[in-house]
Order: C-alpha cells, then structure tokens, then sequence
C-alpha cells in the first residue's frame, strides 16, 4: 500500500512553505511529489528484487523536505533565543540548592534534573513547534513572569559577585542555552510539526538553525586558550594536531556513516563530502597555523572577512551558490572549503570580543561587572547596527557561504544572548542548575549522543510522515533520553575533553 503523500495532507498549523498561493512554492512542492512518485514507482516495480533493500527509503524525500527553504526574520529568530533565555533564568528563580547538595545521593539530584527537564527542555521543544504561532505572545508572558517572580522573591538582594571569574557561570549559561537549541532542532527539523522557516536556508534568509555552526565557532572563541591569554608550551604544529585530530576523525565517521547507511545529506549546506566536523577542525587548523595575540586576532579578522566578502561580491557568490559541481574535491565540497574563510574570520573576532570583555588584564586588574555588561551592550548594538547594514547594502545573510553579513548576525545574536544572562546576573544569583552542569562539563559529548539518537530516529521512522502528537511524543522522548544521558554521565563523575 502507497503511503499518503505528506505535502498534501498538512496537519501543522504553520506551514508557509507549502502555501500553494505562492508560486515558487508550487514548483517546490511539484517536486518534491515527482521526486516521492518516482521512489514509490521504482520500490514497487519488480527489478527492485535485484537491489538489495535501502536502509532509507526515503532519503531524496527527506532531503527535499530540508530544501529551498527562505528562512524567517531576524526578529523572529531573536525571539526565539531570547524565550529559552528567559526559560533559563526563570528556572534559576526557582533553584533553591546548589549543584553540590543535589549530587549528594542519585534520587535529590535526578529530582532536580526532572525540574530542569519540565521547566527549561521541555518548554523550549514546545515553543519550537507546536507553539510557534504564539512565539512573540510566550515571550511576553514570559518576561512578565521572571518580572513579578523577581518582585515576590525580592530576589535582586542576592549576594554579588565580583572578579576575574565572576563572569564563568554566565559563559556557561550561554554555552548551554545554545546547545539545547542545538540539540533540540536537529531532530525536530525533520518532522512537519517544525516550522519550515525555522530550518537551514537554502541560500540567502536568517533562520534559528542558520545560527548552529556559526555559534559553536563562537562559542569555541569565547572559552578558548587563545581568548583568556594563555600559552601553549607545544609548537604550532603539535597543537594544531592536538585539537584538530579528533574533530578530524569524528568527520570521517560521520562521512563513512552516512555512506554506508545511506543517510539524507544536503548537498547544499556543505557541499558532498563535507561536513561540520570538517569546518571546526578548518578553523582550527588555520587558526593554529597564524597564532596571533588576542588583542589583535579582531583586526586579521576583520582584514579577512572583508577581503573574503570583496571576494563574493565580485562572482565568488555565483558560483558557491550554484547548484553545478565537477568532479574534482574541491568543486565537489565548495561550500564547506571557501566558508573556512568567513568561519575563520568569525573565530578570530570572537577570539578579541571575549579577550575585550572578561579576560582583559586579568592578572593586574579586576574588571567590575558593572563595567562588562556596559561593554558587552555597546557592542550587541554596534554588531546588530552593522548587521542590518551590511545585509541591505552589501550583500545579504548566507550561511551557505558564511559572507560578512551571516558573520556579523551570529555575532550580534550570541552576544544578545551574554548580555541577557549578565544583566540577569544580580537577579538570580550564581547557582548551576544540575542539567545545565550537566551539559556543560560534557559539550561535545552531548552533540556527538543528540546526533547518534537523531539518526536512530530518522532510521526507525518516517519522520515525515508522522502525525503531529506522534512527533512530540518522539521529541519529548528523545530529549528526554538525551538529558537522562547526559546527567548519568555528570553523576558517574566522567568528563570528556578531547582536547
């Protein structure tokens, strides 16, 4: 028996890249119906007998599902992140012990992950799909709530925190807020109930997960050696093979996982053989090679991210966003080889921002956090203002290609996000919630088991064709397996650093 074709029976309630009133959505749509004709006619015909069965009978479908998609706004996406933000300090209002007193036996510190789970994970799921359409509505509701709980608990008395260190659980806040969002949306892109909007652009557009790369690169600059000021006692080449090994390996285990099970791939976003294990170990690499002081790394990287941008904008453009390739590696992975180049100049501004802002003369002079949250809000507004300018005037945000514009969003979005938490910092205090430690001491690890789970899903079920309660039972599921993961990891005392 055929099964329903999924792009014509739509549950979702908000599904825009499907609206037949468009027309390029019709051809889209077109498309991706011939393309689920043409699997069924060649899984029914009788010479199927002769091939062996597909582990993923539906990988060109699914693959299309992900595909030509315009993105949403900036607003939108700013939204977004700012609701798991306030999902975050609204759960640290109501943290009433330490991480050390819940670790004290298994029972009090699976409770207090639970409450994690209820108030930050699984709100968080919900706003990104079945709650989309009342994205801006949460937010408010949201920020009325952390308003008058603050008021009730009068909790703006909390001891203040001063020093060199006092900004490390504000980092750490940061790091997990985007891993959640990570996490969470590498599954849900694939089901209906997640809006189309919300998944990877095709080629020009800001969506939530045209944010995912960029803000690990980020992410890597804001904690790395290089940022705090500190000096490798190895060579340059020793480092660089220190740090770029494993990421190297986990690429070519990804590759030859994808092959070997006949995975969906969008060629699009990085190209045939690359992938995102491939862009970190780049920067890195590159990184290593040219090591340049912290309070310095800003302007290379500003000298390449402009000669990078004057690049595309004389035909580099045209020819990275073209769906033609040859047969040589590097046409083949052109996107994933030419945005080293805006992904490294993203690293290395990231690299000077975090010197500038919490490691700056560390050892002679205690910067107040007075001070930072006036720096960190000075520069969120300049890297938005440069943001909406580059994007109307030079060339519009790709992630695809990582062009100057994609750079200066994810750079203004991220440091949104520090500066929420910072300012939030004499209002809920300085205690880790046990989840978020949990994820925090574990990062990579918790990417690498999200991503292993993904694929155990998209194996197991049609995704696409799952009705939207099945869907959040999976999601709930997943995230649900994901965190107990994670928090039995913590708990065992296992902390896994690659490098």
């Amino acid at each position: 028996m055929v099964k329903p074709n999924p792009f014509i029976i739509v549950e979702s309630t908000r599904f825009s890249a499907f609206d037949p009133s468009k027309v390029k959505n019709i051809v889209w749509l077109k498309a991706l119906i011939s393309c689920n004709k043409f699997t069924t006619a060649f899984s029914n015909s009788s010479s199927m007998d002769s091939f062996p069965r597909s582990l993923n009978p539906n990988k060109h479908l699914r693959e299309q599902f992900v595909s030509n998609l315009p993105g949403s706004s900036m607003l939108e996406v700013s939204a977004l992140l700012n609701n798991v933000a306030l999902l975050m300090l609204l759960r640290h209002t109501f943290c009433s012990q330490t991480v050390n007193d819940a670790c004290r036996s298994l029972k009090s510190y699976l409770a207090s992950v639970a409450l994690d789970y209820v108030f930050l994970v699984l709100p968080t799921l919900l706003i990104f799909t079945v709650l989309a359409e009342w994205v801006y509505i949460c937010l408010i509701g949201l920020l009325l709530l952390l308003v008058f709980f603050t008021a009730v608990k009068r909790t703006y008395s909390l001891p203040y925190m001063e020093g060199p260190n006092a900004s490390r659980a504000s980092i750490s806040s940061y790091r997990v807020v985007t891993m959640f969002i990570t996490c969470l949306c590498i599954l849900a892109v694939d089901f209906r109930i997640y809006p189309r909007e919300y998944a990877k652009t095709e080629t020009y557009g800001a969506s939530l997960m045209d944010l995912g790369v960029g803000s690990f690169v980020l992410m890597n600059a804001v904690t790395s050696r290089q940022a705090r000021n500190i000096k490798s006692s190895m060579s340059w080449w020793k480092a660089a093979f220190k740090s770029t090994t494993p990421l190297l390996l986990l690429g070519f285990a990804r590759l030859a996982s994808t092959l070997s099970l006949d995975y969906q791939v969008h060629v699009g976003e990085y190209g045939v053989n690359w992938n995102f294990f491939f862009t970190l170990a780049g920067v890195s690499i590159l990184t290593s090679i040219l090591n340049v002081p912290a309070e310095y790394s800003g302007i290379l990287g500003s000298v390449i991210l402009v000669g990078y941008q004057s690049w595309l904008t004389n035909g580099l453009n045209v020819y990275l966003l073209s769906n033609e390739r040859g047969t040589d590696v590097i046409s083949r992975n052109k996107e994933g080889i030419f945005s080293l180049f805006g992904y490294w100049g993203m690293y290395l501004v990231g690299v000077q921002v975090s010197y500038y802002l919490f490691f700056e003369n560390h050892t002679t002079k205690q910067r107040s956090k007075h001070e930072t949250r006036i720096r960190i809000c000075l520069l969120t507004i300049m890297f938005w203002i440069l943001t909406l300018l580059i994007d109307r005037y030079v060339e519009r945000i790709s992630r695809r290609i990582c062009n100057l514009a994609y750079v200066t969003w994810v750079v203004a979005q991220n440091l949104q996000l520090l500066a929420l938490r910072l300012l939030a910092d004499n209002i809920i205090g300085h205690k880790t919630l046990c989840l978020e430690r949990a994820f925090d001491r574990n990062l990579l690890a918790s990417f690498l088991v999200a991503n292993l789970l993904t694929g155990l899903v998209n194996l197991s079920v049609d995704t696409i064709f799952v009705s939207p309660l099945s869907a959040v039972l999976i999601l709930v599921s997943y995230s649900l397996a994901l965190c107990v993961v994670m928090v039995l990891i913590d708990f065992s005392g296992v902390k896994y650093k690659f490098w």
